[in-house]
């Protein structure tokens, strides 16, 4: 007799399941190469970043008065360059052919020489052209009785005044790398993570300790205890990758925006849980019907190739547009809001209405899907040897 309350049972279930995952190898193993991948990337990102945005320049006889003035005018233009003053041309020349300089550049201020191994960097290009500009236009001032400087000022006090209707959001870059983020993270979990339940269940659907079990528990408590433990652990996971990734991006710099990808770290909690609870019963269900690992695949594709297309999709759509009507739309409906919407939501672009009402649709979905998918469970999950047909579990 079942001397268990429904919730103990449950709690017992999902206890099981949870301890057994999370102490695997397999667990550790994966969560460690994740983060040291994320870390790699970030530090990666964060050196060549710097690498790309700084040049180091030699400057030898007159043109050395210029340093101050081309690591300003460089700045301007974008570009963080290193001057150092060199006493010999010949030995410069070769370092820039060994990639040790960047730049060497000689002679007069209104007649440099600039020596490179390829190619001058634009911006670098831009700032030296504005130099020699100036130089000249000072000393044709000077020929002709002007002030240099007062004209300077005057020149620089002359501008034009900019109406921005729609201004651009100066993080938007940064928020499409977090939303963009979350959403892979999303996609890994729940794929991962809902083909683990499909995996447990026919595991011990062959193996017959489902008779053992349903000996003792119902059928429901056994299948919620099965998804609320595995998805513990897939939610565990997520919060260490999300926490270690936005640390490390914080400290390297890769994220400037720490307040807007801890929101998105948080968002896509809830979106996880309502995306694995719609999806793991589904995937529990349709395993169900199989006795085999070998006919698992068969029965759980059709719901993978929901989640790929809901991510290779929408993806494609958020990078073109996130405020389009085919992203906005697909971000509200149940399969694909648990993929979609943290990502329109870290990119500023989805309205309260649109996130409210893209929460009760799942919730609506979760709800008819654990009715849908536990009554498919129940009836199949006892019934081994060949494929249960779904209109036979529906009965």
């Amino acid at each position: 007799m079942n001397r268990l309350s429904p919730s103990r049972a449950v709690l017992l279930v999902a206890r099981r399941e949870f301890l057994g995952k999370i102490r695997t190898r397999s667990f550790v193993i994966g969560t460690v190469v994740v983060i040291a991948a994320i870390a790699g990337f970030a530090l990666l990102q964060a050196v060549l970043f710097d690498k790309a945005s700084t040049s180091t320049v030699g400057l030898s006889g007159q043109s050395t008065v210029l340093a101050e003035p081309l690591r300003q005018t460089s700045k301007a233009f974008g570009r963080e360059i290193t001057t150092v003053d060199v006493t010999d041309p010949a030995k410069a020349e070769e370092d820039v052919r060994k990639g040790d300089l960047d730049v060497l550049i000689t002679g007069a201020p209104d007649a440099l020489r600039v020596v490179v191994k390829e190619n001058l960097n634009s911006e670098l290009q831009n700032a030296l052209d504005a130099i020699v500009k100036q130089q000249v236009l000072n000393a044709q001032l000077a020929e002709a009785g002007l002030d240099p400087a007062v004209v300077a000022k005057n020149i620089a006090a002359a501008k034009v005044t900019v109406v921005e209707l729609a201004p651009e959001d100066p993080q938007q870059g940064q928020r499409l790398a977090i939303g963009l983020v979350i959403a892979v993270l999303l996609y890994y979990s729940l794929l991962v993570y809902g083909m683990m339940v499909a995996q447990g269940v026919v595991e011990e659907k062959s193996s017959r300790v489902v008779e053992i079990l349903l000996a003792t528990l119902r059928p429901w408590q056994l299948l919620l205890g099965k998804v609320m433990g595995l998805g513990a652990v897939g939610l565990v996971q997520l919060l260490v990758i999300g926490g270690v990734g936005l640390a490390v991006g914080s400290a390297t710099g890769a994220v400037d925006v720490p307040g807007v990808a801890g929101g998105a770290l948080a968002t896509g909690i809830l979106w996880y849980l309502l995306g694995f609870f719609l999806y793991a019963t589904v995937f529990a269900a349709a395993a169900s019907l199989v006795s085999r690992q070998e006919e698992l695949q068969s029965v759980i594709t059709p719901i993978s190739t929901v989640i790929i297309i809901a991510f290779v999709v929408g993806i494609n759509l958020m990078i073109q547009d996130p405020s389009g009507t085919a992203v906005t739309v697909l971000s509200m409906l149940p399969p694909f809001a648990p993929i979609l919407m943290p990502g329109r939501m870290a990119l500023g672009v989805a309205p309260l209405w649109q996130v409210l009402l893209s929460i009760v649709l799942a919730l609506g979905a979760v709800g008819a899907m654990t009715w849908l998918g536990g009554k498919i469970y129940s009836n199949a999950v006892l019934r081994t040897g060949s494929r249960v047909k779904l209109r036979d579990a529906l009965r």
